[in-house]
């Protein structure tokens, strides 16, 4: 797995405390779960997205992933990465459209 940069940043107390208590049922790192929350904010922001629709595309993204590779990720960490690598390459964000266009598809013949 190749290795990631990263850099410091300065977060408000009150925000490392809030992702510290969203994180610990996830079992994801404060780290992780403020990558997370950024990944899903970017997909909502540039996709027009609800936050449930995103959701729905990640875990449909992942489980996807997860079907076509022998091995799961090992972390949280891992996850995350393989989530952030994938909104690189585009693949996350043409899993996203493809969600939205059933879902449209769906809605008008319902």
């Amino acid at each position: 797995m190749a290795q990631t940069a990263f850099a410091s940043v300065k977060l408000p107390n009150a925000l490392v405390e809030q992702a510290r208590q969203a994180a610990q049922p996830m079992r994801r790192s404060v780290a992780s779960q403020i990558e997370y929350w950024a990944t899903l904010g970017q997909i909502v922001e540039h996709t027009g997205l609800s936050v449930q629709e995103a959701r729905t595309a990640i875990e449909q993204y992942e489980a996807a992933a997860e079907r076509s590779s022998a091995t799961a990720p090992a972390s949280v960490d891992a996850l995350t990465a393989r989530l952030l690598a994938a909104q690189a390459r585009g693949s996350l964000a043409e899993r996203v459209r493809e969600v939205v266009q059933g879902n449209q598809a769906r809605a008008r013949t319902a």
